[in-house]
């Protein structure tokens, strides 16, 4: 989560956190941002409807990263996965799926009312009619009340290259303008999952994933408008939970020396978990050996706990710290353990 209720600008204190919200939440997850049923799948961005609708993983909703605005109430920004022309499968084929950005609002960070209008489509965020995923927005540097969103720009599936781009707000997220240019891309990879964190010499360091590698991470000295790459692997891809893949990273700042992560792990692609890692200088992180959140075996994370976001709630205090997490959640109801993607929510313990 960036916090923008104390401060507007690129700073480290948009990270904090009241207290350590650790690994211990409450079970089962409710759902946040449903998907769209079969039956539309060309929906309003402010559609909503009925839990019980049919849903066979034709739409999705996944990717959540919320803002919590300086006027008060929280933004989450997520993408909508839907069929691409010619490839009715949808989600359940994702590598020929389409997606967009979407985003709704919330007083309380736990009910959320999506919002109308497209925040960025695929085409504006120049992947065609492929994806643009896992937007990770923050103040901009120097220029209160403007904002910039780093987002995955994929025109393909995901085993061609993909880039970091990124677009600027003026009105608190609702429009969106597209930069020219890529902020960061690593020869011919795949690359995903961007987020950023302050750091307090005025640089940004940019976490993300590299396909076949693990979350890498790269720094920014002109305001995130260009990344160099850094030497070694933040997270690398190690069995038990990660031997497929590590990506998605959420950090947040306990301290002035002290970071919590949370990321998603597969062991192989028909099984995500959320892990959590410490860290004292953002670069070297001790992983916790267990999962924070492992699917459930039932509900709307029978089959995968996956890309996350932890918002810190109204009243949460240092000795009694309130925190909601939302994640891309799995039923695993069609074939090889895909179905209907949720952004599901749990709390932390009271």
């Amino acid at each position: 989560m960036i916090n923008l209720t104390k401060v507007q600008i690129a700073s480290p204190r948009v990270h904090d956190v009241s207290c350590d919200p650790g690994r211990e939440w409450v079970r089962p997850a409710l759902v946040a941002i449903d998907a769209a049923p079969d039956e539309d799948t060309s929906p309003a961005p402010e559609a909503t409807w009925a839990a019980d609708a049919v849903r066979t993983g034709l739409c999705g909703a996944v990717s959540p990263r919320v803002v919590r605005l300086s006027g008060g109430g929280y933004r989450v920004f997520y993408s909508q996965i839907l069929p691409r022309t010619g490839f009715p499968a949808g989600a359940n084929d994702y590598d020929n799926s389409t997606t967009r950005i979407l985003s709704a609002v919330s007083a309380d960070g736990l009910n959320w009312t999506p919002e109308p209008g497209v925040r960025l489509s695929a085409e504006q965020g120049g992947a065609g009619e492929f994806r643009v995923v896992s937007s990770e927005v923050v103040p901009m540097a120097g220029a209160t009340g403007r904002l910039r969103m780093f987002f995955e720009c994929c025109p393909g599936p995901q085993s061609v290259r993909s880039a970091i781009r990124s677009a600027v707000s003026d009105d608190d997220g609702v429009n969106w303008d597209v930069e020219p240019g890529e902020r960061l891309a690593i020869e011919e990879s795949n690359i995903s999952s961007p987020r950023i964190v302050f750091l307090d010499d005025g640089r940004w360091r940019m976490y993300l994933h590299q396909r076949g590698v693990g979350i890498v991470s790269a720094v920014s000295g002109d305001g995130g408008t260009t990344f160099e790459l850094e030497t070694g692997v933040r997270i690398a891809e190690t069995p038990p939970h990660a031997t497929h893949t590590a990506f998605a990273s959420e950090i947040l700042r306990l301290g002035a020396s002290q970071f919590r992560m949370y990321f998603a792990a597969y062991s192989c692609p028909q099984v995500a978990t959320v892990m959590t890692a410490v860290s004292e200088d953002g670069l070297e992180w001790v992983i916790d050996p267990e999962p924070v959140l492992s699917p459930a075996g039932d509900g709307v994370d029978a089959a995968k706990c996956s890309e996350m976001c932890v918002v810190e709630l109204p009243g949460s205090t240092a000795e009694s710290g309130r925190f909601a997490m939302l994640y891309e959640a799995c039923d695993g109801t069609a074939a090889d353990q895909r179905g209907v993607w949720r952004v599901a929510c749990v709390v932390t313990q009271p």
